[in-house]
């Protein structure tokens, strides 16, 4: 098997669950109780990394974002923390092909997180602009099988937090969850406008 042929475990749903639930560690079929297993070892990892020397990180890499997804659903899905090997797409909207994620991550590293050391000299609107850019390009890569919301939500998170404004509010993006996925698809013409709306928007609040 080459490296982007699929792996089963990415593919594979939990017997009994009417292929609603993917195949995971505890045998859960029921998607209620995954979901509440995931929230609770989100709000772990949430713990560790910001009680940490994660928090304070001047040289930051993918390698601690995937260590960060693993830590999170190790426990729970076999490909916790690998690149993913299958296409995915949302509402006709196609993520990055496998065969590119690599590539678009070192791009990624290359013009955003290496830049993760300079946070907090940015002014406002640098802030912003990064913050929104660098949420876009990792969302459109998608680089993890699941939990890349939940995942990008906690490197904004991290990177605000070294800006000294501290954890983000979402709650004004999940009430407009369709302004901003369509910000997230702007991203593609290379229009970030309205994703530094949403950004400026929690940021101020």
């Amino acid at each position: 098997m080459n490296r982007y042929e699929v792996d089963s475990s990415e593919t594979q749903f939990q017997s009994g669950s009417n292929g609603l639930v993917m195949l995971n560690h505890l045998a859960l079929t029921s998607s209620e109780e995954l979901d509440d297993v995931e929230a609770i070892l989100l709000t772990k990892l949430y713990e560790k990394v910001f009680t940490s020397e994660d928090a304070v990180l001047n040289t930051f890499s993918f390698h601690h974002i995937s260590d960060w997804h693993r830590q999170w659903l190790g426990n729970v899905y076999e490909w916790a923390g690998k690149i993913r090997s299958v296409d995915m797409s949302k509402g006709g909207f196609r993520f990055t092909p496998p065969q590119q994620i690599e590539r678009n991550l070192a791009i990624f590293e290359r013009e955003y997180l290496s830049r993760v050391h300079l946070i907090p000299s940015m002014e406002k609107e640098d802030l912003v602009s990064y913050l929104a850019r660098s949420h876009i390009e990792f969302i459109l890569v998608h680089p993890f099988r699941e939990g890349n919301g939940r995942i990008s939500r906690l490197l904004l998170d991290f990177m605000s937090n070294k800006a000294g404004v501290g954890l983000l509010d979402y709650s004004l993006w999940d009430e407009h969850k369709t302004f901003y996925i369509r910000s997230i698809q702007a991203g593609l013409s290379e229009d970030y406008q309205h994703m530094e709306r949403l950004v400026r928007d929690v940021l101020d609040r």
